[in-house]
């Protein structure tokens, strides 16, 4: 009877490895070594080592494609049934950061912006398209934890996930003994989470160097274009693209708080035998990686303000050329308008006018307009409005306080007459 048992239970073994083998899915066991327990890594099921938990890294498009066979195929490998409005959570590639706990696992989907790095591209085969604006997208990354496994469900070409797996290649290829050196290996399924999305974090700060370089090109085009700026939309869709980086930073750092949460308040259930380890470690892990996407949404904010600023003085810019017009055209007309003025009183119809008959009035008139042009002129230079550029706003707000405005109604400031006006005024309340 345990023979046909054991028989029975190989079967189900091999039938679950054969039907592995259509997906890219790529199982690693953790094992601890019995006598000097240490942590080594093994593609192949061990009986003579303690099994500490699985990783399941498996590829999106096998889920959308063959969502049903994906679950049996987990069910058998991991015992885990996945609940079905999770399953559509994970289908969803729209979905939002999220966090979401169940008895058996729990669920963390987490948005990952594609950098240069990523050889992600819009699958064909899925018909879906990652939304992208203006050069920036993300792509969502599902994790299934319980106390013993680990599923991550990925798309093809993320390098953060890839880089994890090269590296456990290459770890695999070293002995046993050698396996925790020079970094030692994950003890725990939250453990190998909170790395990956470390990595992946920490290439959106490599991010910033191109997003910087994006807004000095636009402050360029606003501040030091000689053309007219009619990029608008291009620039609209830039700050867009910043808003989106801002809002998926802060649902992040909501994700990984209710994470937090769930590791503080049950930590016992969430690690199982391993609760006997202290979860400071996990928690400075999470504190760091908290950090960096606050970093990252603060940097995106402070370029945000940089636009907005360029913004600001393109229009400012404009705003004081047309002051800038305006004031040579004021001039213009205020030096020729006394020329107009004698021009005028010289053009009336009178039969007697001075100098209208003398052979040197004609002389004497181009003398008094340019007589008056040259001490309007002169005037101007005086008060820094042609000819010696602008002044400073000191300068202005100290020049407010020792000169006078032009005033028609100078004679009211006149001591005796504000006197009689007082006088006035408290004889006119009194009636």
């Amino acid at each position: 009877m345990k023979a046909a048992f054991f028989m029975q239970r190989s079967f189900n073994i091999n039938f679950i490895d054969h039907d592995l083998s259509w997906l890219r899915m790529q199982v690693y066991y953790f094992y601890r070594h019995t006598t000097d327990n240490y942590i080594f890594l093994s593609r192949e099921r061990m009986t003579d080592h303690e099994l500490i938990f699985k990783w399941a890294d498996c590829v999106r498009e096998d889920v959308v494609n063959h969502a049903e066979q994906w679950q049996k195929n987990i069910k058998g490998l991991t015992d885990l049934s996945i609940n079905e409005f999770h399953i559509r959570d994970i289908l969803n590639i729209d979905h939002p950061c999220a966090f979401d706990t169940m008895e058996d696992y729990d669920l963390l989907i987490f948005r990952k912006i594609i950098t240069p790095d990523d050889q992600i591209s819009n699958s064909d085969v899925t018909g879906e398209i990652h939304e992208s604006i203006f050069g920036l997208a993300t792509t969502p990354i599902s994790f299934i934890m319980s106390q013993h496994v680990l599923i991550s469900i990925r798309e093809t070409g993320n390098k953060a996930i890839d880089h994890y797996v090269e590296r456990f290649e290459q770890i695999l290829q070293r002995s046993i003994e050698e396996q925790n050196k020079p970094r030692k290996l994950p003890s725990t399924p939250i453990d190998l989470t909170l790395r990956m999305l470390n990595s992946m974090i920490d290439a959106y700060l490599d991010l910033r160097t191109p997003l910087t370089r994006r807004v000095e090109h636009w402050q360029r085009e606003l501040l030091q274009g000689r053309k007219r700026f009619n990029q608008w939309p291009q620039l609209f869709q830039e700050n867009m693209a910043f808003q989106q980086v801002e809002n998926l930073c802060e649902e992040q750092i909501e994700t990984l708080q209710e994470l937090r949460d769930e590791l503080v308040e049950n930590y016992h259930h969430l690690m199982g035998e391993h609760a006997a380890e202290s979860p400071d470690l996990l928690l400075v892990r999470m504190n760091d990686l908290g950090s960096h996407i606050e970093r990252t949404q603060k940097h995106t904010s402070r370029l945000r303000a940089a636009i907005q600023s360029a913004i600001d003085l393109h229009f400012n810019a404009i705003a004081n050329q047309t002051n800038e017009n305006m004031r040579i055209l004021a001039i213009i007309t205020a030096v020729f308008a006394p020329l107009t003025l004698l021009t005028g009183v010289y053009g009336m119809n009178f039969e007697f006018i001075p100098g209208l008959k003398s052979p040197e009035g004609f002389w004497m008139m181009l003398a008094a307009m340019l007589l008056s042009t040259v001490l309007l002129l002169y005037y101007f230079y005086r008060q820094h409005l042609v000819g010696r550029g602008e002044k400073s706003v000191i300068e202005m707000l100290a020049q407010q306080k020792h000169q006078r405005n032009v005033n028609l109604f100078w004679f009211l400031d006149y001591e005796p007459i504000k006197q009689t006006l007082k006088e006035v005024e408290k004889i006119t309340r009194f009636k």
